[in-house]
């Protein structure tokens, strides 16, 4: 992980990266240009994160997938050109990505996530997987706990978004509000509110942690209430993804429907109604986008050590339309 101030800007940088400067300090921005990130899984979510990682002006990002580009691709994927159809995801996003900032290095890496050996992962500060089995998350996940990576897994089913972070033990800046009273003589003594800066430091859950939660739980139920069954409905999404090596396809919606509902039934029959796996299938843009800047916003903020981040499961619920911040396999 990042922890110096990172390299110098040039003067070019400063007069590109002024607004973010100005939001955050040059002390982050420092941090983000020295960052190196790895987005595996070059679907819509996949493209949405990357522009905007690309845009914050990182060191470089490296763009990981062994798939094709297919027509479903193009209902999301806007990294990826129409001509693009059949190469790969990763190669066929690379043009536009660059022009987004020419000054963030980009590589595209077409070899399976699995091939990868240990050590790859440990080059980044941040890994990001997009569309991985549970098995990739756990290994990863792992790998980047002994390397002190920064974790991300986030994906995209239809209408539902996830994202699950392991940042292990995360050091932060934060402003924070404080009153105090000021007195002058022969005034009335007042209060003021006055931004301090702390430092702070939280503890993350490993994703072992969150496949061991037991969402049927009782302590779980008001939480529940509250987010609605996007949690449940992601872990059958995962199983899944799991057991048939792939997403549901609208292709496939009445089988895969019937195998959806089985699944429901062993995992949560109580929890999530039927209509709950209608808009499951594909990636929806809209979604995507949303899904894609909070994750997106949540590395900046871990790779710049500034602001709060979210602990540690991001969830929209396409019942409500909202977002849902929740803390998953870890105490409250």
């Amino acid at each position: 992980m990042v922890h110096s101030n990172g390299a110098e800007l040039t003067e070019h940088e400063a007069e590109l990266y002024d607004r973010q400067i100005r939001l955050w300090g040059l002390d982050s921005q420092k941090r983000l240009r020295s960052a190196r990130i790895l987005i595996s899984g070059m679907n819509g979510l996949g493209a949405e994160i990357a522009k905007n990682i690309i845009l914050a002006g990182v060191k470089s990002v490296t763009l990981l997938d062994d798939r094709m580009v297919t027509e479903e691709d193009y209902c999301s994927q806007f990294l990826a050109p129409q001509s693009s159809l059949g190469s790969n995801r990763a190669e066929a996003s690379l043009s536009r990505a660059q022009n987004l900032n020419p000054m963030v290095e980009l590589k595209a890496d077409t070899e399976p996530l699995d091939t990868k050996e240990d050590a790859y992962f440990k080059e980044f500060d941040v890994v990001c997987l997009i569309g991985a089995s549970t098995a990739q998350h756990l290994r990863v996940d792992n790998v980047c706990r002994e390397a002190n990576v920064k974790f991300f897994a986030t994906d995209v089913w239809g209408m539902y978004g996830f994202c699950f972070a392991d940042l292990q033990k995360h050091e932060f800046a934060e402003d924070v509000a404080k009153y105090v009273v000021v007195s002058k003589p022969h005034e009335k003594p007042k209060s003021e509110t006055v931004n301090t800066t702390v430092k702070c430091t939280l503890e993350f859950p490993s994703y072992q942690c969150l496949v061991d939660f037991d969402f049927r739980d009782a302590s779980y139920a008001r939480r529940l209430k509250r987010n609605g069954p996007a949690l449940p409905v992601q872990r059958v999404l995962q199983t899944f993804r799991d057991q048939e090596q792939r997403d549901p396809a609208y292709a496939k919606r009445e089988d895969d429907l019937k195998k959806l509902l089985h699944l429901r039934d062993t995992l949560a029959p109580e929890i999530i109604s039927d209509q709950s796996f209608d808009h499951v299938f594909a990636q929806i843009s809209p979604v995507a986008a949303i899904v894609g800047g909070v994750v997106a916003h949540e590395i900046i903020k871990v790779v710049s050590q500034k602001e709060r981040p979210h602990r540690n499961v991001f969830l929209f619920n396409p019942e409500s339309c909202c977002g849902f911040v929740d803390l998953i396999g870890a105490e409250m």
